[in-house]
């Protein structure tokens, strides 16, 4: 089994620590969220995978030379533009010479969902695709994916608004399909397997769903970025992870409370870290408060500053001693597009 992997996005959810970098190469305790996903795959004996790819995708054919990553082999399919969902998914399947059934995922989804289970409920259903589907508290960001009792999708319904849902169990954004439904996506224009596939493949009853209450989580904002993370540290998931890289350096009478602190990070005398991600090279300075926030790469932290809310400060960013930010993002992204 084959898989194409969706991780050609500009990630705008998660500026200002996208704005040089993908998504799916952010650090996920210390390992790339890419990796997280290619681990997962292998888990469930996928060994070859096809990354449609788009922004910045000399970051992932840097990262991964010798084209394996995480026990599978990659081959990069990247877009001349920009085709959508559907779009990418055709192409990248095309282009590394799928023929046969084969898995998709998003790149930006952590989860423990059983994807062997769901290439045995597709076999068994005999349909044309097959979405695996997780249930959440509030279903409206979501594709609501409402099922027959025999688990054919009755519908697909795309972000309904606040309470009017039909059901909680939405799309998980891993998927099983046939080499047939290439044939369903327009080549010379952006496509929405969402918007367009799925809705003509359930009027068409081809498409089955099945239900996994396993974790999961939707990466690609600020505060499920950084609550994933507390997640393999509270031990959320099968193995707990450790909280802090062997390579940072804390003082001994500074604070870290229910934090992960990436490679090379200091944390200073007196500083206070509660509930935050302080990613690779970062410093919180003397006396420096960060809670509830995302400090990027090689970030400053200035002595006595405060930074709180789910402050996102990028790559190199520096806050001034005795400054306090809250819910900020630095640099602003609205002032980096203009």
């Amino acid at each position: 089994m084959r898989a194409v992997v969706l991780v050609g996005g500009f990630g705008t959810r998660l500026r200002p620590l996208t704005s040089t970098t993908p998504k799916q190469m952010l650090p996920v305790v210390g390992v790339p969220m890419i990796e997280h996903v290619a681990v997962g795959l292998a888990a469930h004996g996928i060994d070859d995978v096809v990354l449609s790819l788009g922004y910045r995708p000399d970051a992932f054919i840097e990262a991964y030379p010798d084209g394996t990553c995480g026990g599978v082999r990659l081959h990069y399919a990247t877009e001349p533009e920009p085709l959508d969902t559907a779009g990418a998914i055709r192409f990248a399947a095309c282009h590394g010479g799928i023929d046969d059934t084969f898995v998709v995922v998003n790149g930006d989804v952590l989860t423990d969902l059983s994807v062997t289970d769901l290439i045995a409920a597709h076999g068994a259903n005999g349909g044309e695709g097959t979405i695996a589907l997780t249930p959440v508290e509030d279903p409206s960001r979501y594709g609501v994916v409402p099922l027959e009792d025999d688990d054919r999708v009755s519908a697909f319904v795309e972000k309904p608004p606040p309470g009017e849902a039909p059901s909680n169990w939405i799309n998980a954004g891993t998927y099983v399909l046939e080499p047939s439904v290439l044939d369903r996506i327009a080549a010379d224009r952006p496509v929405s397997i969402e918007r367009e596939v799925f809705p003509e493949m359930v009027r068409s009853g081809s498409l089955f769903g099945r239900q996994d209450d396993a974790y999961w989580a939707d990466a690609g904002t600020p505060e499920t970025y950084l609550q994933v993370q507390l997640d393999l540290i509270d031990g959320a998931r099968p193995v707990r992870w450790d909280a802090v890289d062997p390579t940072a350096e804390i003082a001994a009478t500074a604070s870290v409370r229910h934090s992960v602190i990436g490679a090379g990070a200091n944390i200073a005398d007196g500083a206070v870290v509660v509930d935050a991600v302080i990613l690779g090279g970062a410093r919180v300075e003397r006396g420096a408060r960060v809670e509830g926030s995302i400090v990027g790469p090689d970030a400053v932290v200035g002595d006595g500053a405060a930074v709180g809310d789910l402050t996102v400060l990028g790559a190199g960013a520096a806050v001034e001693p005795a400054q306090v930010l809250s819910g900020a993002r630095v640099p602003d992204p609205a002032l980096a597009d203009h």
